[in-house]
């Protein structure tokens, strides 16, 4: 994963931009938003990139459970070794494996790269999945972070209980088990799951051919930390609510709203097991942020969503960016929307995804848009979402105006 600071995000952001006027917009750009459908790449110049106001927020801590990241060193060059060791009391866990076959020597060996959970209590432990998602290993990060998170939205977890006797440890996912990732392959899971004895939870690196458990018992020492990806450890806090302080009003024109800028809303902390450090999750990945968003239209307008890619031009590695959320409108049922829809990524400037349309009430009541927002993985953070007023009554406007 690639995280970059919020000091070059917002000088990104707004140099080299438009202005934006609060009641003008071009009419191709109000055609394009009218009429594309949701998760389509739209070239938007007149917007993107642009100086657009950002919403003033609230952040509450929800309650959830503790999330344990594994994406430090997100590439493991070891053949066999460890790449994370946490200890877990019972309760709920989020887990998020991030890491990739980075062995050049000897040969670019084919490796496994598993879960393995210990049972440190003295009762049998019990693993109930709350839910479950995992990609076959590739080399193709942008689809497996946008799948990832896609079906992790949609697992409704599973009945079935693993147990595992005291002192005796189990492959937490059968499937990164039975899997085996080439050099340079992304192996990604992404869970949540109960348990009721305490234990410690592994990520590690071996040959296709040693059982996670075997190879766990072998494996004393955890790797260092590169210092260079998201990061590594355990964090209490992974759920946030996120309302805005006065709802969005069309008639105020566009203005966006950015999370997870490592600023105005700061990266979770928590520690890192083999050695005890404090540490920082740069990008908040593996957290999940529900939006509950007001919004009013005094001026008759419909509020397009749109997101967008502002880090094309720092590096290689952000050159594309693809997402999935769930979408709402506080009326119909929530819906997960994998951005975009119509191609695997986005590019940068002045491309943008279309996310929803959303339409005013006949009396102008304030209205709420629903997002359940996770930071995606293999896409550079921050990911502004951006509202823009749009007529959608009629597209018989003066042209570059609309009211």
């Amino acid at each position: 994963m690639v995280c970059k600071s919020a000091v070059f995000f917002i000088g990104l952001f707004f140099l080299n931009g438009l202005r934006l006027q609060a009641q003008q917009l071009d009419r191709k750009t109000q055609e394009l938003l009218t009429g594309a459908k949701q998760g389509e790449v739209l070239s938007l110049p007149a917007i993107i990139p642009g100086k657009i106001p950002e919403i003033a927020y609230r952040k509450e801590v929800l309650s959830g459970p503790r999330l344990i990241i594994s994406d430090d060193p997100e590439y493991i060059l070891e053949p066999e070794c460890l790449a994370l060791r946490e200890i877990v009391s019972p309760g709920p866990v989020r887990l998020y494996l991030y890491n990739v076959n980075g062995v050049v020597r000897p040969a670019k060996m084919p490796r496994k790269i598993t879960a393995v959970l210990k049972n440190t209590g003295e009762g049998i432990m019990h693993l109930r999945f709350l839910k479950y998602s995992s990609q076959p290993p590739s080399s193709n990060y942008y689809q497996v972070g946008k799948q990832g998170l896609a079906d992790y939205f949609t697992s409704a977890g599973s009945d079935s209980i693993l147990s595992i006797p005291p002192g005796e440890a189990a492959p937490i996912d059968p499937r990164l088990e039975r899997q085996t990732a080439s050099y340079d392959e992304l192996v990604h899971g992404f869970y949540e799951f109960t348990i009721d004895q305490p234990g410690e939870i592994a990520i590690l690196q071996t040959s296709p051919d040693t059982e996670g458990p075997v190879a766990l018992a072998r494996l004393h020492s955890v790797v260092p930390p590169s210092r260079s990806n998201a990061g590594r450890g355990l964090f209490e806090v992974c759920n946030y609510k996120i309302t805005p302080k006065k709802p969005i009003d069309t008639r105020e024109g566009p203005v966006s709203l950015v999370v997870a800028d490592g600023k105005k809303d700061p990266w979770i902390t928590g520690r890192e097991g083999s050695t005890g450090q404090a540490v920082a999750l740069s990008g908040n990945y593996g957290v999940v942020y529900t939006m509950e968003l007001e919004w009013k239209s005094t001026d008759g307008r419909s509020l397009a969503l749109v997101t967008w890619n502002p880090w094309s031009n720092n590096s290689h590695w952000c050159g594309g960016m693809a997402n999935t959320m769930i979408v709402g409108d506080g009326i119909h049922k929530e819906e997960i929307e994998l951005l975009p829809s119509d191609r695997l990524i986005t590019g940068g400037a002045p491309e943008a995804i279309l996310v929803k349309v959303f339409h005013p009430s006949a009396d102008k009541r304030t209205q709420i848009i629903k997002l359940t927002f996770s930071p995606p993985g293999a896409s550079c953070l921050p990911i502004p979402l951006v509202f823009i007023p749009v007529d959608t009554k009629t597209t018989d406007h003066p042209k570059g105006t609309i009211h």
